[in-house]
């Protein structure tokens, strides 16, 4: 079932298997201008089967698995396959639509991330958050149409958040508060001012998707806020730079990473490193 048409538009499939909840969320996703299809269905199950349709009056024509469907917002618990496995199957699509869940479900975000989700919005959902992630949905059509380059995820100017554990609750640390993050082997640990958390993810994927957002690798173990720091110095033993934005922490910079480094901080109008 789709709403209204606009060509030029984002298609996005709303799943949900509460009519109240699907309606909400064909709504919001239907009264955003960036959005020009909205197609929906009752459960993960009837989801695929839109999305592998080769009804040519639905998506025209086109392969197997290779939806025109720019991005599906689902919930995540739902009978039969939930919102986690639907997840799952769209990895194994050559040209997988983005996934952004839209739920009540707090404790399936850290799961979420792992999975690939772009964003996860809890209920009830407002039209900012929503055209936060569509948003980004569109710079990464738009990115991908001018050639294979890595995609935003998220955009670097959008507030991206980190679930973590805490004692049994996730707990979401935004990422403008981390000051830098500490490889711990498979892990890696987010330092802010209030504390640090450890995450599941590999401190080299970080480095990647944060990598337009200001961060920089200084040495094996890690990565910094180039926003924050406030002097770089040199002993006998090599760099090093001191972060603010709380209590000052010096971090080691690997004598690979010197260059790079020096190189960010002269071209960063905002830094002020090495002023008093």
């Amino acid at each position: 079932m789709s709403t209204r048409e606009n060509p030029a538009g984002l298609v996005v499939l709303a799943v949900d298997d509460e009519m109240a909840g699907l309606d909400e969320m064909k709504y919001r996703l239907g009264s955003n201008p960036r959005v020009g299809r909205v197609l929906t269905a009752s459960d993960a199950a009837e989801a695929l089967r839109l999305l592998r349709s080769d009804d040519p009056d639905l998506f025209g024509q086109r392969d197997a698995d290779e939806s025109i469907v720019d991005a599906v917002f689902a919930d995540v618990s739902m009978p039969g396959l939930s919102g986690m496995e639907l997840a799952r199957v769209l990895t194994a699509f050559r040209n997988p639509p983005a996934l952004v869940f839209i739920t009540g479900h707090e404790e399936n975000a850290l799961e979420a991330f792992e999975v690939g989700a772009l964003d996860y919005i809890m209920k009830p959902a407002n039209a900012e958050r929503i055209d936060r992630a569509l948003r980004t949905i569109e710079k990464n059509k738009l990115q991908a149409a001018k050639g294979p380059r890595a995609l935003e995820a998220p955009a670097p100017d959008d507030e991206e958040v980190i679930p973590v554990e805490l004692a049994g609750t996730t707990r979401m640390i935004p990422r403008k508060d981390v000051r830098w993050v500490e490889a711990q082997g498979d892990y890696a640990r987010l330092h802010t001012t209030e504390g640090s958390h450890l995450v599941r993810i590999p401190l080299a994927q970080l480095e990647e998707r944060w990598a337009e957002a200001g961060f920089l690798r200084i040495h094996r173990s890690f990565l910094v806020s180039l926003s924050l720091v406030t002097e770089l110095r040199m002993s006998s033993s090599g760099y090093s730079v001191v972060l603010g934005g709380g209590q000052p922490k010096e971090l080691p910079v690997s004598r690979r990473h010197t260059r790079e480094l020096k190189d960010r901080l002269v071209r960063a109008p905002r830094q002020n490193w090495g002023q008093q």
